[in-house]
């Protein structure tokens, strides 16, 4: 994927992510509140990062332990089936963490090595992603405690739906501009 492609597509989302609260609040609302325990949530985001996960694995170089595909396959499997019946309890919030940092790694490959400045702006969001997904995999149920939070002030989430609109605008300003 281009820089171009990555950031573009970043700053669509943003905006979506953004008008959705914008527009359909209650909507919007119930969903949330909804997610963290939702076990259809759960096994769709679980087996999108799963496959590609194992993508990821089956593409294994030399350099990177491709020579123990089969080891590292086995205990992957093991792991993400465990978690079904040992730690069920917001899977699906881990599961996003999981697929937050599997896209941050597209959109980091994206910006490596490129000349303009301006895909910091990208790189800064996807880092603060990275962050984010780190502290919800290990504490899940910190975003049920945020997006109830949220939702007790109503200008709460609308000013968060516009700082994502205004950021998704900036980086597809930023991706037409390079």
């Amino acid at each position: 994927m281009s820089l171009f492609y990555a950031t573009l597509a970043t700053g669509l989302f943003l905006i979506l992510c953004g008008g959705t609260l914008i527009v359909n609040y209650n909507s919007s609302q119930v969903f949330l509140k909804a997610f963290p325990r939702s076990k259809t949530a759960t096994y769709i985001l679980m087996a999108c990062a799963m496959i590609w996960f194992l993508y990821k694995i089956l593409n294994l170089g030399p350099a990177d332990f491709g020579a123990y595909k089969p080891i590292l396959l086995s205990i992957f499997l093991a792991i993400t089936f465990a978690s079904f019946y040992l730690v069920p309890d917001f899977l699906g919030v881990r599961a996003l963490a999981g697929l937050a940092l599997l896209i941050a790694s597209l959109l980091l490959d994206a910006a490596y090595m490129q000349d303009p400045a301006s895909r910091l702006f990208l790189v800064s969001f996807v880092y603060l992603v990275i962050l984010l997904a780190l502290i919800l995999g290990g504490a899940p149920y910190l975003l049920r405690d945020a997006i109830n939070w949220f939702f007790k002030n109503q200008f709460r989430v609308k000013l968060f739906a516009y700082v994502l609109c205004l950021y998704g605008a900036l980086l597809g300003y930023v991706a037409l501009n390079y």
